[in-house]
């Protein structure tokens, strides 16, 4: 019988075409990847599969003997051709397939051959945009055409931050929940796999490695694994409510200009406390977005938009400079003219004291998280708070494209929850 833990059965259980399994250090990651091929030439012979890692050097080092082992563990042999970079897989003296092996740091240079399942191993270790081309290439090989074969692909990876597993397996699938039906992910720790590691493994990588750190690599979780964390504070799970907008309730919307990625956060209050309770993204412009608040938050009458309760926004204060679609009006005073209550400052507050203010309400030196979050209904301002980061320059990162959403969200809260910076009283005498 094949020996597989709890996670790694459940994986090779997914009845989808496209699997991640997502998991740490020593979780045996690469050992559930050949099962998936042993049980591949078992139900499908003579159909061959692929695998697929970063470099040569981790097909001869961690495939090769790898494949070799679960082979004999599912009743199977191998014969490696290193040459070709080849596998042959065997039962007894019976040829069941071929697995072909093909490096993915060159994309470019996986043609040429057809696949019925595929193995795609470490495909985070690579940039994003790596990732997404050898990920292309794979899914093009996947051409045999069998009555009953899915033609499936599997990725086995540790957890590199946001990237491309991230976003294909699970952002993706979050946004267009129908996707789900094609893709499958496993989160799996390296506590999972205890039973077949050295005793002190675990304890090793507890004493090496940071919090953040152990988080991926040994727990299999999505975290942002770029120093400086802008949004240190906040905390998905904990800073986590399921509030939403309910009629007749006042709204306080922070709100960002940038033409083409205009972003606003719907704030609600509860016992005085804010919760992001929706968000408007990737707005075209001021009308644009004037239109898409109308539509959501108050009663169309046939003829015009009747307000059905109070929104108080919070803009960016570069909009009472910047023009918009109407040369003589700023976006400031159309969002006035709109029937909205703008509360802007003469000029935006320093970038760390707004970042400063967001930190403290998310959590504060006593533990107290005053600021939540609904994920579900704000799920890009959720992933802004968790990805973005500072920049070499000592300045937010606006290279990644996920700060429009914080800032929006930030206007409001350094407005109406700003820290009090104390004053000292230093008492002054004169003498004569």
């Amino acid at each position: 019988m094949p020996s597989l833990n709890v996670p790694q059965a459940q994986f090779l259980a997914l009845p989808h075409k496209f699997r991640a399994f997502v998991a740490g250090f020593g979780s045996g990651k690469t050992w559930v990847g050949c099962s998936a091929l042993g049980k591949h030439f078992w139900e499908w012979p003579r159909i061959n599969a692929g695998y697929f890692a970063p470099t040569y050097a981790q097909i001869r080092d961690i495939f090769y003997p790898t494949m070799e082992e679960v082979a004999h563990d599912w009743g199977l042999r191998t014969e490696i051709n290193q040459s070709n970079h080849e596998v042959h897989v065997y039962s007894g003296r019976q040829y069941r397939g071929t697995v072909i092996c093909r490096s993915m740091e060159k994309p470019q240079t996986i043609v040429g051959f057809k696949i019925g399942h595929a193995l795609v191993d470490e495909l985070d270790v690579m940039s994003l945009v790596k990732a997404q081309q050898a990920w292309r290439k794979i899914i093009a090989r996947m051409r045999y055409n069998a009555p009953g074969l899915r033609n499936g692909v599997d990725v086995t990876t540790t957890p590199e931050g946001y990237k491309f597993v991230y976003q294909q397996f699970l952002k993706q699938v979050r946004d267009k929940p129908s996707l789900g039906d094609m893709y499958g992910l496993v989160q799996a720790s390296t506590f999972d796999n205890e039973l077949n590691l050295p005793p002190d493994y675990i304890q090793s990588l507890m004493e090496s490695y940071p919090p953040q750190l152990i988080l991926a690599y040994l727990n299999g979780q999505f975290v942002n694994l770029t120093s400086g964390s802008i949004y240190h504070s906040y905390d998905r799970k904990n800073n986590q409510c399921f509030d939403t907008v309910q009629p007749g309730e006042p709204l306080f919307i922070g709100m960002d200009f940038n033409v083409g990625k205009m972003a606003a956060i719907t704030h609600i209050k509860r016992d005085g406390l804010p919760r992001a309770a929706d968000e408007l993204v990737d707005g075209y412009d001021t009308p644009d977005m004037i239109r898409r608040i109308k539509e959501r938050y108050w009663r169309y009458n046939g003829k015009d938009y009747e307000k059905t309760c109070e929104i108080r926004v919070y803009p960016d204060a570069s909009g009472g400079s910047r023009k918009s679609v109407n040369a003589s009006e700023t976006d400031i005073a159309i969002l006035r003219q709109a029937g909205f209550t703008v509360i802007a400052p003469a000029a935006n507050p320093p970038v760390k004291d707004r970042i400063n203010a967001m930190n403290a309400m998310f959590c504060n030196a006593h533990g107290e998280r005053r600021y939540l979050v609904n994920p579900f209904t704000c799920p890009t301002y959720a992933d802004g708070l968790e990805q973005q980061v500072w920049a070499p320059n000592g300045e937010p990162d606006k290279t990644a494209g996920v700060d429009h959403a914080n800032d929006a969200g930030g206007y409001f809260i350094h407005h109406d929850y700003p820290i009090i910076k104390p004053m000292t009283h230093i008492p002054v005498t004169f003498t004569f």
